[in-house]
């Protein structure tokens, strides 16, 4: 009891992100950051940097042209100021859009789509959107951490953003009500708003975008919308997803991303009975190189379907 009385003396006396604390209060979820114009923040978000994916982040640092960012923010909605260019992408990034940490995937919202990603009246629409009505529960298509939730001038009205540990994240736009607040963890199919129809819209519906590192792609690469799941647990990234009118399925896309998978990097997709030693040794590389590759380690489960890098 002293230590935490001693703590919470300690804490009050310093100011953070240049604002004096008052209170500190320990909570099952940690501790809370009570501050003298009594905003809140979590202990452990205080000097978070967002980065939810080590792996993928790393691997842009080592182009210095490129020079990705994705720091966190909740008082913006696009974080890098759009400074990053995906279609300078020279090589395929592997995401895995399915798995132990991401969660199973849930679709927000049970509507029909009413307009797709790409250009729209000559200007280019960068999400999906679901019919709903005002009110219908809108959820987290993947487990995250949510970045953004707060009414957005800009034309989504009150926006959600969850970024998700695969370095994707989802907007969800036009809502009624929000029911998150930033830096708050929540898990695939988790409510996160209410449908609305605020913000620059023209009728109750769910503006829904997945981005990566800023840069806007069209949701239907990964989800079929028609059947209501992923499409594949595997997303292969590469410059060509991000390229104007660069829609899901078109001859443009599907070009590129076949010249793209077949450049440097090769991919073996895991079958049942696999084990790393044998993957290994088919792909004449070793253990020690394929967790290197992919950020596993030796012990990892191998998941049937899921595509290992071995090159």
């Amino acid at each position: 009891m002293r230590l935490l009385h001693f703590f919470i003396f300690f804490c009050c006396s310093l100011p953070v992100f240049g604002q004096t604390v008052i209170d500190t209060i320990p909570t099952e979820k940690g501790t809370l950051i009570v501050y003298a114009d009594r905003t809140w923040a979590y202990l452990e978000d205080i000097n978070f940097t967002g980065i939810l994916n080590e792996r993928i982040h790393q691997s842009f640092q080592g182009d210095s042209n490129l020079n990705y960012v994705q720091p966190w923010n909740n008082e913006v909605c696009y974080t890098s100021q759009l400074k990053n260019d995906l279609s300078k992408l020279k090589d395929t990034v592997w995401l895995c859009v399915e798995d132990d940490i991401n969660g199973g995937f849930v679709m927000p919202v049970d509507g029909i789509v009413t307009s797709s990603y790409g250009y729209r009246r000559g200007r280019r629409h960068n999400g999906t959107d679901i019919d709903l009505n005002t009110g219908d529960t809108v959820r987290a298509a993947w487990t995250g951490k949510v970045r953004y939730a707060k009414y957005n001038k800009s034309g989504f009205g009150n926006l959600v953003v969850i970024r998700h540990h695969n370095g994707l994240e989802t907007f969800y736009a036009h809502n009624s009500k929000l029911l998150v607040a930033p830096n708050q963890m929540v898990q695939a199919g988790d409510p996160i708003s209410l449908g609305g129809n605020t913000g620059h819209s023209y009728g109750s519906h769910l503006h829904f975008e997945v981005r990566f590192y800023d840069a806007p792609m069209d949701p239907a690469h990964i989800i079929d919308f028609k059947k209501k799941k992923l499409k594949d647990e595997n997303l292969m990234v590469h410059a060509g997803l991000f390229r104007p009118g660069a829609k899901a399925g078109t001859t443009t896309a599907a070009r590129t991303a076949s010249s793209t998978a077949t450049g440097a990097r090769k991919y073996y997709k895991i079958r049942s009975g696999d084990t790393l030693g044998g993957i290994a040794q088919k792909n004449r590389t070793s253990v020690s190189r394929l967790c290197k590759l992919n950020g596993i380690r030796p012990t990892t489960v191998l998941r049937i379907g899921r595509n290992l890098r071995v090159r």
